[in-house]
């Protein structure tokens, strides 16, 4: 049902860019629903539009859908201006404390709507919050006035401030009976094939940005393999086989 609610929101879009020749643009959207626009505006054969999350590996994006009349460029130069970062620098007795889920639960906490809000990118010294211009001056407010940030400082800053965050990559080997999708979300998840194969049909597994509920899909190397609530990796190397003629896969996870 939230499927097609949001896939009848973006028809509305198109319809009002067409009639009325102004930028339209949608809340954040996440990797499900990514794909799953992606996927719709393709069948439409709908060209005019980006997906902008304030970076380039962005998990979160919001959908823009601009007139005919508009080329990349122009919509760019709105970037500023439909995302904001609030950064939060910690006091020194909180740096290094505080995780992703220290910020996302500040901000469910506070009753903000996850839509509102896009990456989380944490730093030993604080976070940089990507959120929608509109709601940026508020949340800032109300990030305030939790006891976890009472000592720190925020500040709304322009999209193009945001802090590359340093990514931080773990080698991790694992045995599969074959390169099927199912296989490596068990070794990946840490459970069993038949979990594995619910996960993948619960829709909470993506390869290179896509959703994929295919629990036969080829794995190749190089494919970026993100398990909702577990992780994302990338398959590195394929190393050999064991005697019983089972795959060694050298995989990077980012942590």
């Amino acid at each position: 049902m939230e499927e097609k609610i949001l896939l009848a929101q973006i028809s509305d879009k198109i319809e009002f860019v067409k009639q009325k020749d102004k930028i339209q643009y949608t809340d954040f959207l996440d990797m499900y629903q990514i794909s799953l626009v992606k996927n719709f505006l393709k069948k439409l054969d709908f060209e005019n539009y980006v997906l902008y999350g304030g970076f380039e590996d962005s998990e979160r994006k919001i959908l823009i859908i601009y007139p005919e009349k508009y080329n990349l460029e122009m919509v760019q130069k709105n970037y500023s201006k439909l995302i904001n970062v609030i950064r939060i620098f910690l006091s020194d007795d909180e740096k290094g404390k505080y995780s992703h889920r220290n910020y996302l639960g500040g901000i469910v906490k506070l009753g903000m709507k996850r839509e509102k809000v896009g990456d989380i990118l944490v730093f030993d010294d604080g976070a940089d919050i990507l959120v929608k211009s509109e709601t940026a001056e508020t949340l800032k407010q109300e990030l305030g006035t939790l006891t976890r940030f009472e000592n720190a400082k925020l500040e709304v800053i322009d999209i193009n401030d945001l802090r590359k965050q340093e990514i931080k990559v773990e080698e991790v080997k694992i045995i599969v009976p074959s390169l099927r999708l199912d296989n490596f979300v068990s070794d990946l998840a840490r459970t069993s094939r038949s979990k594995a194969v619910q996960i993948i049909d619960s829709e909470r597994v993506f390869i290179n940005g896509q959703n994929e509920t295919k629990a036969s899909k080829q794995i190749k190397l190089g494919d970026v393999i993100t398990v909702r609530g577990k992780g994302r990796f990338v398959v590195k190397e394929f190393s050999g086989s064991t005697r019983s003629g089972r795959t060694v896969v050298i995989v990077e996870k980012y942590v």
